[in-house]
């Protein structure tokens, strides 16, 4: 039988997928290690298992112990894993800058979670780093793991992570492409293949606001470079022990915006639900294309789940909110539409005279409006129901059969919330722009401008 002992024995050998939509303009065949498949849902717990273990043989981690650790989520949970299995006690420190779903998992297993502010320098005693090499201090029988600095962060990934990726592979790949954040996976992964092939390029993705690129570059540690961000898991403002440069031949940097669109692009087009340092992942590969040939065969490597981050770039009101989304108005629709007028009746109109206007101008629904603005509508769907009850209906005044007047929205509504006003009981929308005219939007419409 096939039975694990535990779940710590389910990390690892995570699956190695093809991209195919998203890398259809690349040249070469590109794949992604698929890391969520971990317990943990990120490959955090390599390393986190791996932490542990080294802590425990050295005898600094002690039965009954608490684990404590500066973390952006994804290493408390590995963490937190091998704390339930083993026997542990966790405290966690986060940042501010994190999603809420991170920290709510880490309690869900368990785990006390301290959280600080994120623009403070690393030395600053009120930063994460500060806080949790204090607890270590403040707690009986502790140990902080600092992943940052603890060398078996990167073992892990020298020992499983490359090791994966060459035998999946068949020893075939040609560049791994990795965000970089403590450095354990990048480097760990790296010294394995570079072993195995030196030839083999190792490309490191950044973020804009962190000081690894530039050091990378210079050796220079300028803080100058440090600025805040919005991308989560990778990117430092201090260069963590887990580095050795050497093995890696080249540093890009992305965008906060770049790589939560992308991160999107995973899961529309691949089914692949990711973080945020996934979408910056495939991003940097995309801007060093040219670089490529058909022969290549790239790895990334795609570190954590989506459902970490359903708040954040998975959240079309976040994403808009900071110009991540290009997003359609009610103005938009409105101009592609050119010059075209707003039809519509008068209460003291006869249903006749408004179902003509229908026909000529081909519409479904008209505003039913007065000298002040609309007083209600009329719908060709609403006629044909009372039609049926009373064929003289005809001769009717459209004051007699009215029915609810539209949504009256803002000019600049985004379409998205558009279409959640549009519904059975309301085909269309108004809206009035700057010089007081009215505009109306149908379903028709929202559907036209979308796909455009």
């Amino acid at each position: 039988m096939d039975i694990k002992n535990n779940i710590l024995e389910t990390i690892g050998n995570t699956p190695m997928i093809r991209l195919n939509k998203v890398a259809r303009d690349l040249p070469c065949t590109v794949l992604a290690k698929v890391d969520y498949f971990n317990p943990g849902n990120s490959i955090k717990d390599r390393m986190a298992l791996k932490m542990v273990e080294v802590a425990e043989k050295e005898g600094k981690l002690k039965p009954g112990g608490t684990i404590i650790e500066g973390t952006s989520g994804n290493t408390g949970m590995g963490l937190a894993l091998a704390a339930v299995v083993k026997g542990y006690k966790c405290i966690f420190v986060t940042t501010d800058k994190q999603s809420k779903e991170k920290a709510d998992i880490l309690k869900a297993v368990g785990a006390e979670v301290i959280v600080c502010p994120t623009n403070v320098l690393p030395e600053d005693p009120r930063s994460y780093y500060s806080v949790a090499a204090r607890l270590a201090k403040e707690t009986p029988n502790s140990f902080h793991m600092n992943q940052y600095d603890n060398l078996a962060n990167r073992l892990a990934h020298y020992e499983s992570t490359g090791p994966e990726i060459w035998e999946q592979t068949d020893g075939k790949i040609t560049h791994l492409v990795c965000t970089a954040g403590t450095g354990g996976t990048i480097t760990g992964a790296a010294m394995y293949l570079k072993e195995k092939n030196p030839n083999i390029q190792i490309w490191a993705i950044d973020v804009y606001g962190s000081l690894l690129t530039k050091y990378f570059r210079t050796g220079e540690i300028d803080m100058n470079e440090v600025h805040p961000y919005i991308s989560e898991g990778f990117g430092e403002d201090f260069v963590p022990k887990n580095y050795d440069m050497s093995v890696i031949d080249h540093f890009e940097q992305v965008t906060d915006k770049d790589g939560a669109v992308v991160a999107r692009r995973l899961a529309k087009e691949e089914g692949l639900f990711c973080g945020y340092s996934a979408g910056s992942c495939f991003q940097g590969l995309m801007q060093l294309k040219d670089r490529l040939k058909k022969e290549d065969l790239v790895v990334c490597i795609f570190h954590d789940h989506g459902s970490r981050y359903v708040g954040k770039i998975y959240n079309d009101q976040w994403m808009i909110e900071r110009g991540f989304l290009d997003v359609k108005t009610f103005r938009d629709v409105v101009s592609a539409r050119g010059t075209q007028r707003i039809i519509t009746v008068a209460p003291e109109q006869t249903v006749k005279e408004a179902v003509e206007l229908m026909k000529k101008y081909d519409i479904e629904h008209i505003p039913v409006m007065n000298g002040t603005g609309p007083l209600g509508a009329i719908s060709e769907g609403g006629l044909f129901q009372k039609i049926f009850e009373n064929p003289e209906i005809k001769n009717a005044l459209v004051s007699e059969v009215l029915e609810p007047s539209y949504p009256l929205v803002p000019f600049d509504m985004p379409v998205e919330k558009l279409s959640h006003l549009i519904n059975k009981e309301n085909g269309a929308v108004l809206s009035k722009d700057e010089a007081g005219n009215f505009h109306i939007v149908t379903k028709y419409d929202v559907i036209q401008s979308l796909g455009k």
